[in-house]
């Protein structure tokens, strides 16, 4: 049987992480340097946790979660921003592993409310993990450089 250990990277401790999310989503492209320090600074606040699975000691997949304040609740949620797993170790319960690592770090920090945004071919692994649609929440984004309104 396989071995998964989850552990929460410190801030210094970032570059396996990266490295893992720079192949997953940027086609080995580094992340740039000033986003990499945003991170590491956002990991030292405690407004983000990092957490990394090995799989037989070797990493395997990540798991990036945010905590934000929100207002109509009066407190804090969470959002899973990133959840991959290397191509070679999907299939091996380490998505899985990993939020369930994602869901006991909320419940310490006392966090009720977690989310994730996902595309249709991951849907199906969320439900099966126990989250469900919000049939009232639409996300809409805006993209591009986004610049203040010009004054009049």
């Amino acid at each position: 049987m396989s071995a998964i250990e989850v552990e929460n990277v410190p801030a210094p401790a970032l570059v396996e992480a990266l490295k893992l999310l720079e192949t997953a989503l940027r086609a080995s492209e580094p992340v740039p340097v000033a986003f990499a320090a945003e991170l590491r600074a956002s990991v030292e606040r405690g407004e983000t946790e990092v957490l990394l699975a090995r799989l037989n000691g070797h990493p395997a997949g990540v798991v990036l979660v945010v905590y934000r304040l929100n207002i109509s609740a009066g407190g804090r949620f969470a959002s899973i921003e990133e959840l991959q797993v290397i191509p070679q170790a999907r299939a091996t319960g380490i998505g899985r592993v990993l939020l369930e690592a994602a869901v006991k770090r909320c419940a310490v920090r006392g966090i009720s409310y977690l989310e994730v945004q996902t595309d249709d071919e991951a849907v199906a692994f969320y439900k099966a993990c126990g989250f469900e649609a919000e049939p009232e929440v639409r996300v809409l984004s805006r993209s591009g450089t986004i610049s203040p309104k010009p004054e009049a």
